[in-house]
Order: structure tokens, then sequence, then C-alpha cells
């Protein structure tokens, strides 16, 4: 008896508690009947006055906003930086104080395939960092390559467009890549990079983080450095050959975000040591290449790597849109002590990002809780669609002696000399070199797979010029590299190495 009582208790507690929170219509109103429409008696025609049913017509109408042109397909989780180093002599940056916690949020992605996209196709992956610092939100919006492709913002539709799927069939080409790629020798040192281990990570928690580009931090002094930011992952770099990665596709095409869930989710929380490289405005012509040039890494060897704190991941999303989906990162969001460096392609990406985030979720979609800065905002952009702000001062003007706003002096742009013509001319070079130091710094193994992976897609070349033209590029950045290559997919060993002769280191 005492049982059976308990147990009707239960299920009657559990009904009421399910019955305690009502359907709702948007504007919070309760809902009648979720089942059946309103209609004009049994037979009769369904009434524009049931809002309910409206209402999610329209709504599931506009579920989907415009899909990221590139890194449409990612998974973001929070955590937090803890600084370990003092950064104060170099710069102003609130959140470089050794002991410094700094919540974050990082979307990983693929950075050409689309929204619904198998995880286990090969890719440069996105790795971007939101630092919700006590100065305004930094966003540090790289990838897990050290390099990319190209090097200069105006090459980058045409880059993407390339790699796209064709406007003609919605299929992606080989044909297409190479052939553009082919203009592009530089290219050759992140292709090394992405049909490595590294282009189908086993997890996202086994890749590093790159920044990719130079920024310039600089002190309360004025003074500025260039630096890069290298995130290393604590649980090793582990990747997927052509092969591997099919079989993986036929069993978890999600592999990498289930990965992420489950560790966090269990406690097993990634980490990421960041590594910084420091180097002098007066050292940057002391290279033979070009320190501002994005397909170029600074090796180690000549600018040494200092650690300066650690990344936890410890939280993931409690909704897939509202957070990962509408995140909105921009390399222009900058916070004082860190500036952009001349880099072009990163000076275009300061513009292109913030665009299109704009584009995609709106002019206020700084607004929204992900994107939100933990600080208050203070300024005089106003209204538009979905502005949440609740201004409350009839001022929305600068200046005003009425409620003036101060200037954060710390905040100023930071005095950088220079010098020269306004000119279109290309950089310093060196397009071989660095892709030569990587094949060689590769197992045998890693060796075998890259050539496996790389002649996978280039084999598929049709046009022999195309083809033979990339084979020089391999050829020049390494003898065994270009032949192991020109074998692997049938090429002409002779024409290869003709084309590699006539090309500049």
């Amino acid at each position: 008896m005492f049982k059976r009582s308990l147990l009707v208790a239960m299920l009657t507690a559990a009904t009421a508690a399910t019955q305690a929170a009502p359907l709702t219509k948007d504007n919070g109103a309760p809902v009648g009947d979720n089942q059946n429409s309103i209609t004009a008696g049994p037979n009769g025609g369904t009434l524009l006055q049931d809002v309910q049913l409206v209402q999610k017509l329209q709504r599931f109408g506009r579920e989907r906003i415009p899909e990221r042109v590139v890194h449409a397909r990612g998974t973001g989780a929070y955590g937090e930086f803890v600084a370990t180093k003092d950064l104060s002599d170099l710069t102003v940056a609130s959140l470089f104080k050794a002991g410094t916690k700094t919540p974050v949020f990082l979307r990983f992605s693929t950075v050409i395939h689309g929204k619904g996209s198998p995880e286990t196709l090969r890719d440069p992956h996105g790795f971007a960092i939101k630092f919700y610092t006590q100065e305004g939100n930094w966003d540090l919006v790289g990838n897990q390559s050290p390099v990319f492709f190209i090097r200069d913002a105006i090459k980058f539709p045409d880059f993407i467009h390339a790699m796209k799927p064709s406007p003609i069939n919605n299929v992606q080409d080989a044909n297409r890549v190479f052939d553009f790629l082919s203009s592009q020798p530089w290219a050759v040192n992140m292709l090394t990079y992405v049909y490595g281990q590294q282009g189908v990570p086993t997890s996202y928690r086994e890749q590093d983080g790159f920044g990719v580009h130079a920024y310039k931090l600089y002190n309360d002094k004025g003074e500025y450095k260039y630096v890069k930011f290298n995130f290393r992952s604590k649980q090793g770099v582990k990747g997927l050959n052509v092969k591997e990665a099919a079989e993986q596709q036929g069993k978890d095409f999600n592999h990498l975000t289930n990965d992420l869930y489950n560790n966090i989710n269990k406690g097993n929380f990634p980490k990421w040591d960041l590594y910084i490289q420091v180097l002098d405005p007066k050292d940057l012509n002391s290279f033979d290449f070009d320190p501002l040039d994005p397909t170029k890494i600074w090796p180690t060897d000549l600018v040494k790597e200092t650690k300066v704190g650690t990344l936890t991941l410890n939280r993931m999303p409690k909704n897939f849109f509202n957070e990962t989906e509408q995140s909105a990162f921009a390399p222009g969001n900058l916070v004082p002590g860190i500036e952009p460096s001349e880099d072009r392609l990163l000076q275009g990406r300061v513009f292109s990002y913030s665009d299109t985030q704009m584009y995609r979720l709106g002019a206020n979609h700084q607004q929204i809780p992900v994107n939100r800065p933990v600080v208050n905002v203070n300024n005089n952009n106003q209204d538009g669609y979905m502005n949440v702000s609740e201004r409350d001062s009839d001022v929305n003007y600068e200046p005003s002696r009425k409620e003036p706003k101060a200037a954060t002096e710390k905040a100023r742009a930071v005095q950088t000399p220079l010098s020269g013509t306004v000119q279109q001319v290309g950089v310093k070079e060196q397009n071989f070199k660095q892709a030569g130091d990587l094949y060689r710094s590769y197992t045998a193994k890693e060796k075998d797979d890259l050539i496996m992976n790389l002649a996978a897609d280039l084999g598929n070349v049709k046009d022999s010029e195309t083809k033979h033209i990339m084979l020089s590029y391999f050829y020049k950045a390494d003898a065994d590299y270009g032949t192991r290559m020109t074998k692997a997919v049938n090429g002409n060993l002779a024409t290869v190495k003709a084309k590699a002769a006539k090309l500049k280191d």
C-alpha cells in the first residue's frame, strides 16, 4: 500500500511538473491547442486569426540565416585563458598579466565545405577564439595550420571561388582548384600542411591553433613589437590519411563534434598552451622572406617561442544555434595593446569579416549574448534590426558637454613609421624553401600519407600543363617530394624538372 501510494505521488508530481510549464507563443501568451488549427466549422477553411499556426509557419520559414560563405561547418565550446607570464613590457592588454583569467569561446570549423558536410573531408580548419576581456572582446581568428594559401586579400574571393563547388554542377572539382593554385606558387607551403595529417584531424582536441598573421603588441610607452600567436595542443597533434578518413566517414562523419562534446561532458577538458614569437620592427628586413607574409612561418630557430598562458575548454553550449551558429568573429575586434600588422591578407580581413557578420546576423550582432562583451558598451551606434541596447539618453552624438564620453589614451593607434609610395607590387617571395623544410621534417609515414593524400586530388586533374606546373612546385620545394608526387600521378619527370629549373627560389 505504501509503495503504491508513493508511486502514485511520484507520478502525480511528475505530471504536475510537466504541466507547470505551459507552451507559449513568442509573446509569452499560452497556447490553447497545438494539435489543431482554427477552422471555420468542421469543413471550413483555416482562419488567418490562428496566430499559433501563422507564427509557427513564419518562424519555421525563417529558421535559416545566411550560411557563412567560409567556415560554415563548426563546433564551439566555452572555457578560459589563464596568463602565466606578465607581458606588461610588451603590451597594455589586460589579459596578459600573470594570473589573469579571461573567459573564452572557441569555434572550430572547416573552411571550404558547407554546413552539413562530413567532418572527415580534407580542409583547412578554423581555430577562432573570442576573449571576453575587461577592455572589450578580442577575436583571434586563425587556423590549425600556421600559414595560408594566399598573401593578399584581393585574391581571397578568387581562392574561395576556386575551392568551392562549381557554379555549373555544384560539385567541388580538383581541376578548378589546381587551375587556380598553379598561378600561386607560394601556396605549396600550405598544401604541404593541409595534405599532411593536419588536413583531417583525429579530433579537435588533437590539433594546434595559430593566429597565422603577425600582429603588433604595444606597451604604455608607445613601443611596439610584431608578434605571432601559436596555440600548441597538450593532447598532441594527430590526423587521418585519405584511407583512414574514408573509413571514419563510414562510422561517424560527425567525429570531431562528437569527440569534443563527449570529452568535455566527461570532464576531460582539452588544453592548449599559448606561445608567442616576438620580432623587433628593426629586424623585419633581416630575413630571406617577408615576416608579414602569411604564407610563411617564423622558424623557431630564428624567432624563439615563449609560453605565456594556457587555454582550457570546459563547457559546451546549451544551444547550437544561439551560441555556436550565431557566434561572430572578426579580426577587427581588438583591444588596447593589440593592433593588426601590415600583413596584406590581415588588412583585408579586418574589414571583410566584420562586414560579413553584419550581412549574416545584422548590424547589432554584437548584442547577441555569445558575442556580447562583459563590459558596458557606450557609443552612439543606434537603431537597426534587433537592437536591444535599451538606450535611455537623448545624446546620440559626440562631443557633448551634456553627456561627455572620454577617449582612452592607451587605445590610440600606435605610431608606426611609414615610407615609400602608393604602389601595387608583390612582396619578397621565397615561395618554396619552407615547404621543403616542412616536407623534410615529416617522418617516413607522414611523407607516405602526404603523397597518397595529395595524389588522390592532383591525380584527378585532366589538364597536363596544370598538373605539371603543380608538380614543378613540389619538386622545387624538395626533389624527393616532387619526384614521388610525379610518380604517384603518372607525370613526366623530365618535364617537371625543366619547369622547376625556371622557377625562382
